[in-house]
């Protein structure tokens, strides 16, 4: 059975998880492996995965598109067309890694470009982007971590103009009856890195989880569930302070 048969069966989806819309590899290798969680944003180190010896040879190998025929190039359109009405969003996720570690907590996105991800505690891990820049912190440690937002394959879901067929090459589209599978890579070469999305379709398109390839192919879930989307999010949320600015502002 395919494994859109295996996710629809009882006609159900069976959302596995990875949002918490974020560790990079990178970080995690600098380390303990306490700190060794998986970005479900990504980073300038992930890749495609489509050939293993391909990718560990060359990990920001491109991959073709998908040929779609008419059916799948509605699906993407309509897909596109609901990040493009997603201007403020938050919820709860799960985060499930390769060494299926889970670890909860909340996220926000307000677009264009603008995301944030509250672990959990006993996690003190914070992720934000003010929309130009994406930081990643361990307040535990006072690390922070930073990358350009457009260094990771993030970027295209967050525009302020959301254009999958123009700006992604789709490798899988599927489609059943309360559920539809995009997997697309974002075709600048400054943003490696392949994303899976699952939309359901019942009672309306909604996102449900993502999952990403980390340069090891090493798979992170993240279902995100609780969505509300009619409350504006304040934009202080998404400004990036120093961990040590944090722990400092807490002890006083």
């Amino acid at each position: 059975m395919s494994e859109l048969g295996l996710r629809t069966r009882g006609g159900r989806l069976a959302v596995v998880a990875g949002l918490a819309l974020l560790m990079l590899t990178t970080q995690a290798q600098a380390q303990d492996t306490k700190k060794d969680a998986p970005n479900p944003v990504g980073g300038a180190t992930w890749n495609a995965k489509v050939n293993p010896e391909a990718s560990a040879a060359n990990p920001g190998t491109a991959t073709a598109s998908l040929a779609l025929d008419a059916k799948q190039t509605e699906l993407v359109v309509k897909v596109s067309a609901y990040f493009n009405e997603l201007h403020n969003l938050k919820g709860v996720f799960v985060q499930t890694g390769a060494d299926n570690k889970r670890m909860r907590g909340r996220f926000y996105v307000k677009r264009p470009g603008r995301l944030r991800f509250e672990y959990a505690p006993p996690s003190k891990q914070l992720i934000v982007s003010d929309g130009q820049m994406l930081s990643i912190q361990d307040l535990d440690i006072n690390t922070d971590d930073r990358i350009a937002l457009d260094q990771t394959p993030f970027r295209i879901l967050l525009r302020k103009d959301v254009d999958l067929l123009r700006d992604a090459r789709i490798l899988e589209v599927q489609e059943a009856e309360d559920i539809a599978i995009v997997t697309l890579q974002d075709k600048s070469p400054d943003a490696p890195g392949r994303i899976k999305l699952f939309m359901s379709k019942t009672p309306r398109l909604e996102l449900k989880e993502w999952v990403t390839t980390d340069a090891q192919g090493l798979d992170t879930r993240l279902e995100v569930s609780g969505l509300v989307t009619s409350e504006e999010i304040d934009l202080a949320l998404f400004k990036i302070v120093s961990p040590a600015f944090l722990n400092l502002q807490k002890n006083q």
